[in-house]
């Protein structure tokens, strides 16, 4: 199925969800996460949710990963060259919302894309086969192509797998994982 058409079906389906829904599904989210074998890792990317978007909360993540004592990094988007800019998120790191609503670090000790061990992927729609669709400028598929080749990358949805298989190009990166409020779907 088209990315466009699955975009704006997916969007739509978001824009259905109360904010009590998006709570308790980003936080069944969050539960199913613990139940996988990915804690041993050091350095987590954590998306920053973007609440226009509707996205899910990644805030319980958060409090997880600082529980486990691991390296949280998140980035900014660079527009121009449509690449991500990571940085070790601390106590001491200052966010601000973008102009394109994205929650952003202003400065911060740089970390590349190759250091990172478990990225998490923000999503709209993903298929059987781990393909997803993003918001469609492609910078977490150049950023997923910079890092290291056993990287784990975990997409999370509200919504379960669409049963129709999306279209793809040669800079698509698939997905290892997917995690909804019900599963966790493998790909690998």
């Amino acid at each position: 199925m088209q990315k466009k058409d699955l975009r704006l079906h997916y969007k739509n389906l978001r824009q259905g969800l109360s904010v009590e829904e998006i709570e308790d599904k980003s936080l069944a989210i969050a539960n199913r996460l613990l139940t996988m074998d990915i804690w041993n890792n050091i350095y987590f990317h954590l998306f920053l949710t973007m609440e226009e978007q509707r996205e899910v909360h990644t805030d319980f993540i958060l409090n997880i990963l600082a529980g486990k004592d691991k390296e949280v990094i998140v980035s900014r988007s660079d527009f121009e060259t449509r690449r991500m800019i990571h940085s070790l998120l601390t106590d001491n790191t200052r966010l601000v919302i973008s102009q394109y609503g994205i929650p952003e670090p202003v400065d911060g000790i740089e970390v590349p894309s190759d250091k990172m061990d478990v990225v998490f992927i923000p999503l709209l729609a993903f298929d059987a086969k781990g393909q997803r669709v993003g918001y469609g400028k492609g910078f977490y598929d150049r950023f997923l192509s910079e890092c290291k080749p056993n990287v784990i990358k975990i997409g999370l949805s509200f919504f379960e797998v669409t049963e129709k298989l999306i279209d793809t190009n040669d800079t698509d990166v698939p997905l290892d994982y997917c995690v909804t409020p019900e599963k966790v779907y493998s790909f690998i």
